[in-house]
This record gives structure tokens, C-alpha cells and sequence, in this order.
């Protein structure tokens, strides 16, 4: 991994404020479908690269009692809406912060992305991560942007944008059950 572009990489997060779609777009990422759009064209606009990518909220939302997530392993994915509720995070737009490929994982943002929106559709599939924005109502209008990290490594981008998210708001995105 080049050091330098991962020190440039790491500069432009931590002076993201994850409060506006303005914001995270000068932070390199790119995209921004809403996942009505990824939905109907199979992800086709997304790149078959390691990468990271992050769920936005763009309009209201009300808790739902269930989940719309599919069941994986015969798993209900459906949360309490206290949970919901002590989860949310105010004053930001980003909801969830995911990784695709990495050491252990030979994923693309185009094949993770597919199973995220899969699972979201009520489909089994193993996309647990992120669950909770499948209880919120709206959730199809929500926007799903992405920084491919080509000779970089997803898993640590991923670590340092949920840090430094942290130190922020004093809690972890919305949808991110751990660090």
C-alpha cells in the first residue's frame, strides 16, 4: 500500500464533517444513486473495485416496527424500535459506512452493493451489516455514494471513517452495530 495516498486519503476524511452530500463529495467519493436506481439497474453504475461506500439519508423517515431485510439463515433482521431509536445519530446525513474486498474478501463495491440491496428487498442474503437502515421508512430514496480503493485497503479507510466519525458525534454511524 503506497503510505502516501493512504495519508492523503486519511487527510481528506478527517476533515469531513459527514453533515452534507457537499462535504462527502469533496472527500472523493462518488456515485451518489439512490437505491430505487441501484435497484432497477442491478448496480450496473457500480464499479467492480474494493472500496468503501456509505448510505446517506436525504429526506424524513419514520422507525418501522419491521424490517424490510430479507431473512438470512432463517434470521429475522428486525430490530426494537427503542434500539432504533437509541441508535440514530442527529445532524449528519450518513447512516451506514460499509467496505467491499480487502485481505479476506475478494468482493467488489459492485458485488457488495447487489447483495446490500438484495437483502434490503427481502431477499436471504448475507448482508447483515448495515441492517438497520431497513427500518427506516423511505429507505429506497436513500442515497448510496462510494470511494474505490484500488491500492488501498478498504478495511482501514472503513476503520478510520467510522473513527473519526466518532469523534464527532460522540457515537457510530446509525446502521453500524461495531466498530
Amino acid at each position: 500500500m503506497n503510505t502516501d495516498i493512504m495519508t492523503e486519503l486519511i487527510a481528506r476524511v478527517i476533515s469531513m464533517d459527514f453533515k452534507s452530500i457537499d462535504d462527502i463529495k469533496n472527500a472523493g467519493f462518488v456515485g451518489f444513486k439512490k437505491i430505487s436506481s441501484l435497484i432497477s439497474n442491478n448496480c450496473k453504475c457500480v464499479p467492480k473495485e474494493k472500496g468503501v461506500y456509505m448510505v446517506l439519508i436525504n429526506k424524513k423517515h419514520d422507525f418501522l416496527k419491521e424490517s424490510t431485510g430479507g431473512h438470512f439463515k432463517g434470521k429475522n433482521p428486525t430490530v426494537p424500535v427503542q434500539k432504533l431509536k437509541s441508535n440514530w445519530v442527529e445532524n449528519t446525513v450518513v447512516l451506514y459506512i460499509g467496505k467491499a474486498g480487502g485481505i479476506r474478501s475478494k468482493a467488489t463495491l459492485n458485488s457488495r452493493l447487489k447483495q446490500y440491496v438484495s437483502f434490503g428487498s427481502g431477499k436471504p442474503v448475507g448482508h447483515w451489516g448495515g441492517r438497520l437502515i431497513w427500518q427506516l421508512s423511505n429507505n429506497n430514496d436513500f442515497i448510496i455514494c462510494w470511494k474505490e480503493t484500488p491500492n488501498e485497503s478498504p478495511e482501514e479507510l472503513e476503520k478510520q471513517l467510522i473513527a473519526d466519525f466518532e469523534s464527532k458525534y460522540y457515537k457510530i454511524p446509525f446502521a453500524n452495530l461495531k466498530r
